[in-house]
């Protein structure tokens, strides 16, 4: 049961942001978007880190001074494998008119909808994967390690929720209909959360691999589409600041309950 809550807070978080277009009567203005996105930018590299690479290197030091090997082929497998989805998945990201991947006919909606959607699945990768390390009960990732890991990427969902939903709802979308496509966005992180755990549970010897594949595959979201966010249009401070906010949180939450 404490496996199952853990895998299913972050979609907690996704619910709550995108509930917010119940509440809020006009679109988040550009400061405020640039301030989330940089949060969540933040806590996704510190989970990089903290969470994911150093338990990767420390799981594998029977290697010797080969130890970083695991961790660096499963980083960039997993920034391989977010390029091929980028590549093949029609998307369109916040703040921008002109679509990625695939020419499509969907819908701005739905390619808004796809590129959060795309944006998540790192993200449920990470919390399966470190839950699965808890479960072996090797040492290096403890069940409180993975909460808080669990705990950060819902925080940090929460923006995101209504990042998705607010701007689905001023292209004229109403706001049930919104609301129920940031939730759907999130449901994509516990169905990959799950999907990694099952993987992790049959091949034991793959976790340092999978732990950094996830580093590697939320990384590429950070720097391919997160920091262009906070970059773009005026010049402002404000990214910066909020992306130190997220790292130095995350970090406190996986020393601390780690």
């Amino acid at each position: 049961m404490d496996i199952f809550l853990g895998l299913m807070i972050p979609l907690l978080g996704t619910t709550l942001g995108a509930a917010c277009v119940f509440l809020m009567k006009n679109q988040m203005s550009v400061q405020v978007q640039r301030m989330l996105t940089g949060f969540a930018a933040g806590v996704m590299v510190a989970a990089s880190v903290w969470s994911l690479l150093i338990p990767a290197i420390e799981q594998s030091e029977g290697l010797g001074n080969f130890a970083f090997f695991p961790a660096a082929v499963g980083f960039w497998v997993g920034i391989l494998f977010l390029l091929l989805l980028d590549e093949i998945t029609p998307h369109l990201h916040q703040n921008s008119v002109e679509p990625e991947g695939p020419r499509s006919n969907l819908k701005d909606t739905t390619k808004l909808l796809l590129a959060v959607t795309l944006h998540n699945i790192p993200e449920g990768m990470a919390v399966g994967v470190v839950y699965a390390g808890a479960l072996s009960q090797n040492g290096q990732i403890t069940a409180a390690g993975a909460l808080a890991l669990s705990l950060g990427i819902a925080i940090q969902n929460f923006p995101e929720g209504a990042i998705i939903a607010m701007p689905l709802k001023t292209r004229g979308m109403s706001k049930g209909r919104a609301f129920v496509c940031g939730f759907l966005s999130g449901v994509v992180e516990p169905a990959a959360a799950v999907f990694t755990l099952a993987m992790a549970g049959l091949v034991v010897p793959a976790l340092p691999y999978l732990l950094s594949f996830a580093a590697g595959a939320m990384m590429y979201v950070v720097v391919e589409e997160l920091i262009p966010e906070i970059s773009q249009g005026e010049h402002s401070n404000i990214g910066v600041i909020s992306f130190s906010v997220g790292f130095v949180l995350m970090m406190i939450l996986d020393v601390a309950l780690g």
